[in-house]
């Protein structure tokens, strides 16, 4: 069985600490490394190396989740470089963003009164995917540069993005409600 503990989830996947991560390429590592520390290859070894397979599979499979979602793995990599984005407590964001939120709810309640529901909800989902595109963008670029200043506008980009998050998984909840 391959050795992971102190391994972040990067190096246990052989990737580089870095935003961009190839989906399928990710995906194959995956498989990969499922395949040699799954349970059922060890239903004949000794409690100890079962009780390792398990706490490998579950390291995997956290890691995996973790990379393959760009607000996870954004912030994923601010923990790396020990900012704590601080969701329970901050709550404070841009004025900007503030008023784009109130902006993005007053939309989605209004859907529920439309005409034509669904192709609101399709536009309004397209321009939450678009602000999702620019924040990513964003945050890499904030990444890259690497500065204090530079961080911290890393930090904010990785709290709208769990919002705008939030805000597509509730765009496809009222669209499961109107089906």
């Amino acid at each position: 069985m391959c050795a992971a503990p102190g391994k972040n989830h990067f190096e246990l996947f052989g990737l580089a600490a870095a935003f961009d991560v190839d989906a399928d390429d990710l995906a194959s590592r995956y498989r990969e490394l499922q395949r040699r520390v799954h349970p059922d290859k060890f239903a004949n070894a000794s409690d100890q190396e079962r009780r390792l397979s398990l706490q490998m599979t579950a390291l995997v499979n956290e890691a995996f989740m973790t990379l393959k979602d760009p607000v996870q793995r954004g912030r994923y990599l601010l923990s790396l470089r020990g900012v704590d984005v601080g969701e329970e407590t901050d709550t404070a964001m841009e004025p900007a963003f503030l008023m784009e939120q109130m902006e993005w709810r007053e939309n989605l309640e209004e859907i529920r009164q439309a005409d034509n529901p669904h192709k609101q909800l399709a536009e309004l989902a397209n321009r939450i995917e678009q602000r999702m595109q620019d924040k990513i963008g964003n945050f890499r670029s904030s990444l890259d540069k690497d500065s204090p200043e530079e961080i911290r506008k890393a930090r904010n980009i990785v709290r709208e993005m769990q919002f705008l998050e939030k805000m597509q998984q509730e765009i496809d909840n009222l669209e499961e409600e109107l089906s």
